[in-house]
């Protein structure tokens, strides 16, 4: 699984953009999801070979990226400490 992102913008058709993303919607799967897997084989059709994000020849398997948004997670959700400096006396 790759774990980090790029940003791709392209234009098209809008009457294209809405056929496409019905379809998408009729199969349950996201546009992201069908452009990513057009783009992997349109590679591998080509044998363009690459290393995915996060992904090492050697070495063990980066964690699973809900693992990573647990830790985010539970972060967010610890009590902030009192903010430093003076008090203010009445």
């Amino acid at each position: 699984m790759e774990l980090k992102t790029a940003r791709l913008t392209l234009l098209i058709d809008p009457n294209k953009k809405a056929a496409f993303e019905r379809l998408c919607a009729q199969q349950d799967r996201t546009p992201s999801q069908v452009v990513r897997q057009l783009i992997r084989d349109y590679l591998a059709e080509h044998e363009v070979s690459y290393v995915a994000s996060g992904a090492s020849a050697s070495g063990p398997a980066p964690p699973p990226r809900h693992a990573v948004g647990a830790k985010r997670s539970a972060r967010k959700a610890a009590p902030k400490p009192p903010p430093r400096g003076r008090s203010r006396k009445a």
